[in-house]
C-alpha cells in the first residue's frame, strides 16, 4: 500500500472540511395564475370562492401554493 505524505493528507482533509455544508433543497411551491380583466376590488366575489375551492382540496395560499 502506498504511503500518503503528511502534507497531501492535510491538504485533502482541509479541502474536504472547507466545503460548505450540504443543504436540503426546498420543494418548489406550485404556482397558480389567476387572470382577470378587472381590478381586484371588482373581482373579490370571484377570488373568495376560488380560494375556498383551493382550501377544500388542501391548498392554502402562502403555505403550500402561491397565487400570482
Amino acid at each position: 500500500m502506498a504511503q500518503v505524505g503528511r502534507r497531501t493528507f492535510l491538504l485533502a482533509t482541509g479541502a474536504f472540511l472547507a466545503r460548505p455544508p450540504a443543504r436540503a433543497q426546498q420543494p418548489a411551491l406550485p404556482v397558480v395564475g389567476l387572470l382577470n380583466g378587472t381590478s381586484y376590488g371588482l373581482s373579490k366575489h370571484l377570488v373568495r370562492p376560488f380560494n375556498q375551492g383551493l382550501s377544500g382540496t388542501g391548498y392554502a395560499e402562502g403555505r403550500n401554493v402561491a397565487i400570482k
